[in-house]
Formats: C-alpha cells, sequence, structure tokens
C-alpha cells in the first residue's frame, strides 16, 4: 500500500469536485492516506473524510460527504438565489442573471456584513453542527487534518493542527469577508485561508512521513482569454490571489529539491524529498463562470462530483506506479 498526503484548495460548489475526487481515491485500497491540508470549501472535505473514517471506515467517509454534497443541493432548491432562463442560454452554470445575485452584488459593494448581518447568522453552522462529529474528528489518530484561516490583523495565515479543530475553525476557513463578519477565535479574526494559503503545503512536509504530496487543484492557474468585464476581471484577480499562496511554496519547494537533488544539503539537517502530485479538470474549471461557486443545483454538483472521479481515475491510471519514486508534475513548468 502507498501512503500519500492531501492538499485540498476551496472554491465554494466547486469544492463538489473535490468530493469526486476523494470518492475515487477511497475506493482505492492500494491507498491510504496519512495528513490534509485544507483550506475553505476544502476544508469542509477534509473535515467530513476524517470523520466518516473514523466512525465508518472509507465507506463512511464516502457516505458522509455525499450526504453533505447532497444536502447543499436540497437547501438550494428552496433558495430565492436560482439560475434563471438566460442563465441556462450560456455556458458556465453561472447564475449572473438572477435578479437576487444582481441584488446582492450591488448591496455588498455598499453595506459590510457587519452592517447587513449584525447577529452574524451562517447557515453552515447548523449543516456543521448536524453532520460532524467535532470530538471525533479533534481525537481521531488515523488521518491528520490540518485547516488553514487568514488572520485578518496580522495577514498571517493560521494553520490550526487536528486537536484545535471545531466548527468556528472550519467557519473561520471558509469565510468569504464581503459575505459574513469575520470569525474570532482566541481573540483574533479570521477569514477565509484561500488569501495566504490554498492550501498550506508545509504542514504536509513537517507533520506527515510520507513524501507525497496530491493537490487537488480547484482554481483554474490560467486564463482562457484577458478579462474586460468588470465581473471577469475581478475573478481573475481572485483567481490569481488564491493561488499565489500554492506558487510561493512551489518556489521554495523546487529550490530546495534542486539542493537535495545536487546533494548539496546535508542528510543530518532532516530535509527530504518531497514528490508533487496534481488532479485537476483546468479546461472544466476554466470554463465555469466566476458566480457558479455559488450554484448548488444537483445537476451541477453531479457534473462536478464525476469530473473529480473521471479527474482521479484518469490519474491513477497514469501515475499510480510513479507514486513513491518521483513526482508527475512538473513543478518548474506549473508553477514558476
Amino acid at each position: 500500500m502507498k501512503t500519500i498526503t492531501l492538499a485540498l484548495q476551496g472554491g465554494g460548489s466547486h469544492g463538489a469536485f473535490t468530493w469526486g475526487v476523494l470518492d475515487r481515491l477511497l475506493e482505492d485500497d492500494r491507498l491510504s492516506m496519512e495528513a490534509i491540508s485544507a483550506t475553505s470549501a476544502g476544508a469542509i472535505n477534509g473535515a467530513l473524510l476524517v470523520c466518516g473514517m473514523a466512525d465508518g471506515g472509507r465507506d463512511g467517509a464516502r457516505a458522509l460527504m455525499s450526504r453533505f454534497w447532497w444536502h447543499m443541493a436540497d437547501v438550494f432548491r428552496t433558495s430565492p438565489l436560482q439560475p434563471t432562463p438566460f442563465d441556462r442560454m450560456v455556458p458556465g452554470w453561472g447564475i449572473q442573471f438572477s435578479p437576487v445575485y444582481q441584488l446582492g452584488e450591488a448591496i455588498l459593494r455598499l453595506f459590510s456584513p457587519y452592517q447587513l448581518n449584525p447577529l452574524d447568522i451562517n447557515p453552515l453552522r447548523a449543516t456543521l453542527r448536524a453532520v460532524i462529529d467535532f470530538d471525533l474528528l479533534r481525537r481521531q489518530p488515523a488521518v491528520q487534518l490540518f485547516v488553514s484561516a487568514t488572520n485578518v490583523r496580522t495577514g498571517k495565515v493560521r494553520i490550526f493542527a487536528p486537536e484545535e479543530l471545531n466548527e468556528d475553525v472550519i467557519l473561520a476557513s471558509t469565510c468569504l469577508p464581503n459575505l459574513f463578519p469575520a470569525v474570532e477565535i482566541d481573540g483574533e479574526h479570521y477569514w477565509d485561508g484561500g488569501f495566504v494559503a490554498n492550501p498550506a503545503i508545509y504542514p504536509l512536509m513537517a507533520h506527515a512521513k510520507s513524501s507525497e504530496v496530491v493537490i487537488v487543484q480547484v482554481t483554474p492557474m490560467s486564463s482562457r482569454t484577458v478579462p474586460t468585464s468588470a465581473d471577469a476581471i475581478l475573478h481573475r484577480m481572485n483567481e490569481i490571489s488564491f493561488n499565489s499562496s500554492v506558487m510561493r511554496e512551489m518556489h521554495a519547494l523546487a529550490f530546495i529539491t534542486n539542493l537535495h537533488d545536487r546533494g548539496w544539503i546535508d542528510r543530518l539537517a532532516g530535509v527530504r524529498k518531497t514528490h508533487i502530485h496534481m488532479i485537476q479538470d483546468e479546461d472544466l474549471m476554466a470554463a465555469l463562470h466566476p458566480s457558479s461557486k455559488f450554484n448548488a443545483e444537483r445537476e451541477f454538483l453531479e457534473l462536478l462530483f464525476q469530473a473529480g472521479r473521471n479527474s482521479t481515475e484518469d490519474w491513477l491510471a497514469s501515475h499510480f506506479d510513479h507514486i513513491g519514486k518521483t513526482s508527475t508534475i512538473d513543478v518548474s513548468e506549473v508553477y514558476l
């Protein structure tokens, strides 16, 4: 059996792609998972996987993730935020023509969540409480889960260790600052972890024995066109921002790997070579409209789920034999 670690990105409802990836990985008993570093929607998927495995093994993890995502589809079905016929006429699964979406976009440019939501009501809190056993999540020894959030005051990443995980940590990692007030934990306030770690790779290198890091890439690295509309420009800015932290870590990792390969790092320094792998569907993700991150239609989630499974199937078929031997992406080509 080969042991891997996972790096899970955020991305709203696009996290259903990661759900599909994890579902397929859990089917393969040739692989075991030692640790997960995750942000935002990736943190939710990670918590579901770890909690589900602690309670019911691999099948338990798959069932818990399925329960969560289909619950989100059921909630969305009764939401006023629905795709219009105009949305369905254009590709990308967006909801940009929805009057509720347009009104929300306009209001959020004028008012902060502290004005619009002074009671800090977050419907995700109740869902997390209903689905995830956080006591079990903290005490289970099988898979380590590290969750990243952005410290609003310092701008630094806070990486929460497995024993620190609770619903506030997950909500902090998923906190979009234009939608919800910052989440307070131990006297500090936190926003979505994607601003500074989407996700952090360092915890996997520092706390796991496995040298295999599998990045589940949800946010597209490149853009098909130069954005010209205000909405598209803002979306591309967010994509670049949310990928920048991983790119910085990959720069450092490529430098260390080069020194390691040249024999310039003393073995007593405790630095080991890390192999990087990636599961993605760049074409699909790059074609989605920015507003699709708020679309939780069952058909859309099913599409993303199947895309995640298919991408993982292709990756396993092409690269399983390379796991433990070499990286299956050229870090310099992808990130530098």
